[in-house]
């Protein structure tokens, strides 16, 4: 059953002037114009005094703090993805200037990013996430083959929606995705496969919103199957028991509050064909675009995008 989430309760114009950060000039570029555009057009629609503000400019010829410095906000809402926008480098440079923003911290930032080191601190408070191995150009191929054991996922540490992250069979694979991961980050490494379930579960100030169980044709949830697949099934209909739900919910929390994140964010989770659960990551600026699952998940708990952008912009302290 959905739970019940309190709808905004501030006068929009309370806000001040808002400014809507994204563009960027990670990989994920495209997806954040998308986001930015819908949380610009629901913040202008419920009477936010909201403008836009793309950083490095569409020709990547603009400085993004002087753009910071011109432009006069009280609040940032940061629809920023990837690197330079979702790790900690933008709410850096928010915190010296004193404007305020949603999302999470500088270091919760940027240890969120960092999907290598935020293993390890999951590891350290016992939290479930699949084994691995830093991979590196000298590495022992077959060694690490034999230890995870194969099949694995390769993911360079600090991108996102799931850019450069390939399933390997083999050790020349698990060589062929470290060289092609490198190109990306100097951060790469090797997961091991969790064959079975992917879900999600969003987290709106502090509570878990309805679980989402993903489902594609694809190897996994990739680039594509998120952004650009018509073929991606939703469900809240989880096959989960109750008891499963509070369980990869509260899961969800623990891990979002092990790396010290606040406001919302999105944990996705795997769980095996034995039913235990397992985490993968946590996004702390996820997409806010058509195909993006915490408006999906906003929407069952029963707060339309508009009321979803407000409530994010309440949790600003």
């Amino acid at each position: 059953m959905a739970a019940n989430f309190a709808k905004p309760s501030r006068d929009p114009a309370s806000f001040g002037r808002v400014g809507v950060l994204f563009g960027g000039n990670s990989s994920e570029r495209a997806v954040s114009l998308k986001s930015g555009q819908a949380v610009l057009e629901a913040l202008v629609s419920a009477g936010v005094d909201a403008f836009p503000i793309d950083l490095y400019g569409s020709k990547g010829d603009a400085d993004p703090m002087a753009q910071l410095l011109e432009q006069k906000m009280d609040v940032a809402f940061i629809a920023l993805h990837g690197p330079g926008g979702e790790d900690g480098v933008v709410q850096g440079a928010l915190e010296m200037l004193g404007v305020p923003y949603t999302g999470s911290g500088v270091l919760a930032s940027a240890l969120a990013m960092d999907k290598l080191r935020c293993k390890l601190i999951w590891g350290a408070l016992g939290l479930p996430s699949p084994g691995h191995r830093v991979l590196r150009a000298d590495s022992d191929w077959a060694a690490i083959a034999s230890e995870l054991p194969l099949p694995a996922m390769v993911k360079p540490a600090r991108e996102g929606s799931s850019i450069g992250m390939v399933r390997v069979d083999n050790a020349a694979q698990l060589q062929q995705a470290y060289q092609s991961a490198s190109q990306l980050d100097d951060s790469v490494f090797a997961e091991r496969w969790i064959q079975g379930r992917e879900f999600t579960v969003a987290i709106l100030d502090g509570r878990a919103l309805p679980v989402i169980r993903l489902e594609t044709d694809h190897a996994f949830y990739d680039y594509e199957a998120k952004y650009l697949s018509d073929d991606t099934h939703y469900h809240f209909d989880t096959g989960l028991t109750a008891a499963q739900e509070q369980a990869i919910q509260q899961l969800a929390l623990d891990a979002f509050a092990a790396v010290g994140c606040q406001g919302w964010g999105r944990v996705d989770i795997m769980q095996d064909a034995a039913g235990d659960f397992w985490l993968l990551e946590v996004n702390t600026i996820p997409g806010m675009t058509d195909h993006s699952l915490v408006p999906m998940a906003a929407r069952e708990a029963g707060l339309e995008f508009d009321a979803l952008v407000l409530r994010i912009l309440e949790t600003v302290g």
